[in-house]
């Protein structure tokens, strides 16, 4: 944080694929208090590029970005620089996408209809150690929590450690996809789906693409077609 006028202000990063709406976000910002605007990144890997070289407070993430998705570069950067805290700026409120964010770290979540104020109280509190939630999202978490049998975070009991990104990478092998096509579906990089397999062959000792369709069957994290046995 930097001084402001006396008060500690938040260095931010925002990351946004839409030139408009990351520029308006980033003069939106502009004109608050307690916030100063260090960066602005065109998708999650660049995200991940200026939280190295900038050390932001935080990073305003948009979700759905080419090459690298909010989600993703969120896990990278709690995992690679944990001095940086991120919090959520996004047009979905939908379970898909909000719980997959919470699960890789964010510590906020807003949508783009937040005013200037909420999205300070927002950044300040994630820096203070709370969550930074807006009104809606903590009603869909305590209406998801109150549900029967409900999972608001990645699966438990994924085998040998794999992670749910990495089981979707698998599941995506067994259906035959190859690195560009899963890139395509999730919308992330090839890079990242490789890094993805190579994490996944290293957690389960598989290797090859071979092996990693008998081991999604036998974990039964994909049914085999009708009539078939594995």
């Amino acid at each position: 944080m930097t001084e402001e006028n006396g008060r500690k202000s938040a260095r931010v990063v925002v990351a946004d694929d839409q030139t408009v709406v990351r520029e308006g976000i980033v003069m939106l910002l502009g004109l608050l208090p307690g916030i100063e605007v260090v960066g602005a990144a065109g998708d999650g890997d660049e995200a991940v590029r200026l939280v190295a070289e900038l050390a932001p407070d935080v990073v305003l993430m948009d979700l759905r970005m080419p090459r690298c998705d909010g989600v993703e570069a969120t896990r990278r950067i709690r995992s690679e620089y944990p001095g940086t805290q991120v919090v959520v700026l996004t047009t979905y409120a939908d379970d898909d996408s909000l719980f997959p964010a919470l699960s890789a770290g964010a510590r906020g979540y807003l949508t783009k209809d937040a005013g200037g104020d909420e999205i300070v109280r927002a950044v300040h509190s994630v820096l203070s150690g709370d969550a930074g939630l807006s009104p809606s999202i903590q009603r869909r978490l305590l209406e998801r929590l109150s549900e029967p049998g409900s999972r608001p975070t990645a699966p438990p009991g994924l085998p040998d450690g794999i992670t749910a990104r990495e089981a979707e990478v698998l599941v995506l092998i067994a259906e035959g996809l190859n690195n560009q096509e899963i890139a395509s579906r999730l919308h992330v990089s090839t890079a990242t789906v490789k890094t993805h397999i190579n994490n996944l062959f290293t957690k389960t000792g598989l290797k090859d693409r071979a092996q990693a369709v008998r081991y999604a069957y036998a974990q039964r994290l994909v049914r085999p077609p009708a009539g078939e046995v594995t």
